[in-house]
């Protein structure tokens, strides 16, 4: 009853009460009291503000024209510019990553077959890989002789993750591998990061990487910042299941989705930011 009235009644009238006392209208309110990042964007958000990035600046000046805003609240003018940007960055970006994700594995491209072996020269500097079909993509972490069977479920994104952790977090990626080989604790690093892709394309696709984005990011989020989270789930990952200590690997799901749902707590912060540093 109390939300019913709310919505109907008095909320129409405390945003009449707050203009008439401060002057401003509610997104002036918003955008000028709130700090730059997820809580100000997504505040803009709630109030189903919606635009394509190419319509951010007519939006902007139809808004102040609609609200009545001074075109001197330059404050007013550049946050509510920057939350657009931010918002519909999120769906380009989400966009772009779907486009990587449904572009198959082909062994018959040669920039596709290019990628794979640099994720072997990264990961393996110091052995030669002998056959592009061969027993050592075991080593490290395929399933069989031939890793293109592995990227069905993610596409060319789950290669593109691999190879940008390795390239730019270079020592982190190795030690992980090493690791990974341990004779208790051990997992198959590429396929465990194939599986972390799907994750970061999850909480992507969900909207619950939005407060970490708008903190990170004053503008339109990119491809870069997504691979970056993916770089943070590798690692918190393998700390995480050294912590755990699992009983066999048999038991992946279960700690794959514990690990799931503690990355997703944390999201739920306004003030996230899940990343590592070069």
């Amino acid at each position: 009853v109390w939300g019913f009235l709310y919505s109907n009644y008095l909320r129409f009238w405390l945003k009449w009460v707050l203009r008439l006392l401060t002057g401003k209208c509610e997104l002036q309110r918003l955008l000028g009291g709130a700090e730059a990042g997820a809580r100000r964007t997504l505040g803009v958000l709630r109030n189903a503000v919606h635009v394509e990035e190419a319509e951010v600046e007519k939006c902007v000046r139809d808004v102040m024209k609609e609200k009545k805003i001074e075109q001197k609240d330059t404050g007013f003018k550049r946050n509510l510019h920057i939350s657009l940007l931010q918002i519909s960055g999120y769906k380009q970006l989400f966009l772009n990553v779907e486009n990587l994700r449904k572009v198959p594995y082909d062994s018959e491209n040669e920039e596709h077959e290019e990628q794979l072996i640099e994720l072997w020269n990264l990961l393996m500097p110091h052995e030669n890989l002998k056959a592009r079909i061969s027993k050592q993509w075991c080593d490290i972490g395929f399933q069989g002789d031939d890793p293109k069977t592995d990227f069905r479920g993610m596409g060319l994104l789950g290669l593109v993750n691999l190879v940008y952790f390795s390239k730019h977090y270079t020592n982190e990626a190795r030690q992980i591998l090493s690791r990974s080989n341990h004779p208790r604790l051990g997992y198959s690093y590429a396929i465990v990061g194939i599986n972390l892709t799907e994750m970061a394309y999850s909480l992507l696709k969900n909207g619950a990487l939005k407060a970490h984005l708008y903190n990170i990011v004053s503008g339109l989020p990119q491809m870069e910042h997504f691979h970056q989270f993916y770089c943070y789930l590798v690692y918190e990952f393998d700390k995480f299941w050294f912590e755990e200590e699992p009983e066999s690997i048999m038991h992946f799901n279960q700690y794959r989705e514990k690990f799931h749902e503690k990355i997703k707590g944390l999201l739920l912060d306004y003030n996230v930011v899940l990343t590592l540093q070069d």
